[in-house]
């Protein structure tokens, strides 16, 4: 018995088999090899080709198939994982009318910032738990303002997953998780946010229909089956965006466990068991995968643009010339704890949310050139990304966030010991490292909604645990590189107002 996962990112569409019993991947691929092209019309736009999604999606289902040992009648479940925060528009015969606009574009920012002063930062923030920002809802205002053509001849809706799922199974659905990344639930009435849609003058009627994260969402339909090889009837029974996903591929569902990932840019995101907000709106707030009526689970989550993009500029322009990321990791940790007075803070990747928008650019602090050396540089732009993790986790924590253990995959920063261990005894949480990724998530996700684990502790308990870094037993320098950081922050945000 197997289970079929499918994750639909911007870059590529990666597909797993997993086998049910042993919760092992026993085939995988990805499309295409090369980076999926984004469109950018006019600067901050960012489009895609919904079509392209499919096609990815069909090759890697052929090559899963031919690498596994598995006949595809023996697959009882498809789970999705997709980019959050996308929009897909379709007539009624179901073709998208345009390319679907996705996360990474920013046209939304004043429709979004619009609605909030309209509405007032209260009403928005205690049932929306953020700003309207630049989620769905305020790009499918930009769409209603700026294409009324386009806009009059939506049938439906989508986020990218639901798109995916409608292909393969006929049903237009979404759930609670993704009507937050649209920005359109209530927390306060656990229900759709008709304010923010009679605001924007949108029909409920172009919206999906809301169902279970965890359930039957439709069936295979004869026609997608024949395209990839499947069975017809096979049930698509899990959908979540791709970070409340990442959290439940590290079996993170509880209060206090928090996943996080350290990639070009990196993701701290953890569950709140009350419904709560940071009033400057530095995190955003979702609901997370098993968020339901009578069991607050919120995802609230911390996004830091300038991690691995700052360790891979150090690797290309400060490192010795043609050394890897694990002989750098050695140099850095050649030098102490808070690298004897360097800091570096990390924000040269654009605006930074924590940092309420602003941009301030990276810098680097303190360098005495009697006492420092390239290592130094190396190590502070490694603790620089910490701390600012840290940061995120302190405005997480302001909102009645616990953060006991951070579970996160073997991969990007966390392959680093100084990165993990700076982060472990600074927070004083201990990381917890498993292999696993999204594709494999969204198919032990699709065991869950089909009834084969009764519930996530089932579903996880053959989840493969690599390592665990408990916090240093003396955290004092570790606390105090901290403290000069964020003191060096504060200057520097304070020059910048």
């Amino acid at each position: 018995m197997f289970l079929l996962g499918y994750d639909i990112g911007s870059s590529s569409v990666k597909a797993a088999l997993v086998d049910a019993a042993s919760g092992e991947c026993v085939a995988s691929d990805f499309f295409p090899k090369r980076e999926a092209p984004i469109k950018a019309l006019k600067p901050g736009w960012a489009e895609q080709d919904a079509e392209s999604w499919w096609r990815y999606l069909r090759e890697a289902t052929a090559s899963v198939l031919a690498k596994a040992p598995a006949d595809p009648r023996d697959i009882r479940a498809i789970g999705i994982s997709y980019q959050m925060h996308g929009l897909v528009a379709v007539d009624r015969a179901c073709r998208p009318l345009r390319d679907a606009i996705i996360w990474c574009d920013s046209r939304g920012v004043p429709y979004g910032e619009r609605a909030f002063t309209d509405l007032g930062a209260e009403s928005c923030l205690s049932h929306l738990l953020n700003s309207p920002g630049n989620f769905t809802a305020a790009k499918l205002a930009w769409l209603k303002e700026n294409e009324p053509d386009v806009f009059d001849r939506i049938y439906k809706v989508m986020l990218p997953g639901d798109y995916v799922a409608m292909r393969l199974t006929g049903e237009i659905c979404t759930n609670p998780e993704g009507l937050s990344e649209y920005m359109l639930w209530d927390f306060k009435e656990n229900a759709p946010a008709c304010f923010l849609m009679d605001y924007y003058g949108f029909p409920l009627s172009i919206f999906p229909e809301v169902r279970g994260t965890f359930c039957e969402q439709g069936r295979l339909t004869h026609s997608a089956a024949a395209e990839l090889g499947l069975t017809p009837g096979t049930p698509v029974t899990y959908r979540a965006g791709d970070q409340p996903n990442n959290a439940l591929s590290l079996n993170v569902f509880n209060p206090g466990e928090v996943a996080s990932t350290a990639g070009t840019s990196g993701v701290v995101y953890g569950i709140n068991g009350t419904v709560d907000y940071d009033p400057k709106s530095r995190v955003n707030n979702f609901a997370h995968v098993n968020h339901a009526a009578g069991q607050t689970r919120i995802g609230v989550m911390t996004c830091i643009n300038g991690t691995g993009i700052l360790n891979s500029w150090v690797k290309r322009n400060i490192a010795p010339e043609g050394i890897g990321y694990a002989e750098m990791n050695e140099l850095a940790a050649s030098v102490p704890v808070g690298s004897e007075g360097v800091t570096v803070l990390p924000f040269g990747n654009g605006a930074e949310r924590v940092l309420e928008n602003r941009q301030i650019g990276c810098s680097v602090h303190g360098v005495n050139f009697n006492v420092h050396n390239r290592n130094h540089i190396i190590r502070a732009a490694q603790e620089g990304i910490v701390f600012s993790f840290i940061y995120g986790m302190e405005i997480m924590e302001s909102i009645g966030m616990q953060i006991n253990k951070i579970h996160a995959g073997n991969a990007n920063m966390f392959l680093s010991p100084v990165f993990r261990d700076m982060l472990a005894s600074t927070s004083g949480a201990t990381i917890m490292l498993f292999d696993t990724d999204g594709a494999v998530g969204a198919a032990r996700g699709a065991g869950i909604g089909a009834g084969i684990y009764r519930d996530n502790t089932e579903a996880f308990a053959t989840l493969r645990k690599i390592a665990e870094i408990r916090p240093a037993s003396d955290r004092a320098p570790y606390i105090e590189a901290y403290a000069r950081w964020k003191a060096t922050l504060e200057d520097v945000l304070n020059r910048h107002h």
